[in-house]
């Protein structure tokens, strides 16, 4: 059946998929990884499509130096479950954030605003997030985004 002449519909052929680069660094977790999730999604293009991954490959440097608003670095906690009885754990942002994996906050920050499912797991794989300024994707000449100048809350300076 024909789909309406005015209505568009993107495929995996024709998505016009960019390399973008954001530096973390002084940003808010909360509002870069909004900003982020939708660009993997690509709803900020006039083509987007539910059902199809047309979303941008996202890099983000200086992981590590994401800010927490308030007292969430001391009080904000992540849990996982072992599988076994009992087996829950939970590590504070500050263990997480002085740990060997500071990138994993803004890792899971996405994550949690991705939809559920084999289509949200397929756009979380065009996300590359390093906690130095260094990254290996220099051959795709990705694009730089400015996260904090869109709004003047998205940074903290400081």
């Amino acid at each position: 059946m024909p789909t309406h002449p005015g209505t568009y519909s993107a495929n995996a052929a024709n998505a016009d998929k960019k390399w973008v680069t954001i530096d973390a660094k002084g940003l808010i977790v909360g509002r870069l990884a909004s900003i982020v999730a939708l660009r993997l999604r690509g709803k900020h293009k006039p083509t987007f499509t539910p059902h199809v991954d047309c979303g941008d490959n996202v890099i983000i440097i200086n992981a590590e130096k994401v800010v927490l608003t308030g007292r969430k670095l001391e009080r904000k906690v992540y849990y996982h479950h072992t599988g076994y009885i009992g087996g829950i754990k939970e590590r504070t942002a500050k263990f997480i954030m002085e740990g060997r994996f500071p990138e994993r906050i803004v890792e899971k920050a996405v994550e949690r605003m991705l939809p559920r499912g084999p289509l949200g797991r397929q756009q979380l794989s065009n996300l590359r997030v390093y906690k130095g300024s260094e990254h290996p994707h220099a051959a795709q000449n990705p694009t730089s985004v400015d996260v904090g100048a869109m709004n003047r809350k998205n940074s903290r300076k400081g």
